[in-house]
């Protein structure tokens, strides 16, 4: 019975010694970095990746209607 306790209590009490504080620290600093949100570094490269996007967009839209004019049945050949 005594062995049965010790093959239980050992692991356990490895895990709340070493792994349960590692866990807790990268728990909360994890929770500390979804609640900053974003730098303002971050926001403004989040912003030019998105104007940059809508430019794209508008650049495909483009594109399309130019071919759409002049070869009308290049979307059957993709």
């Amino acid at each position: 019975m005594e062995d049965v306790v010790g093959i239980i209590v050992a692991p356990i009490v490895i895990f709340l010694i070493f792994v349960a504080p590692i866990w807790l620290i990268m728990h909360y600093r994890s929770k500390k970095q979804i609640n900053q949100g974003l730098t303002a570094e971050q926001y403004a490269s989040l912003q030019e990746l998105a104007n940059r996007a809508d430019k794209m967009t508008d650049r495909i839209h483009t594109l399309e209607s130019i071919l759409d004019a002049e070869a009308p049945q290049w979307r059957n050949k993709v």
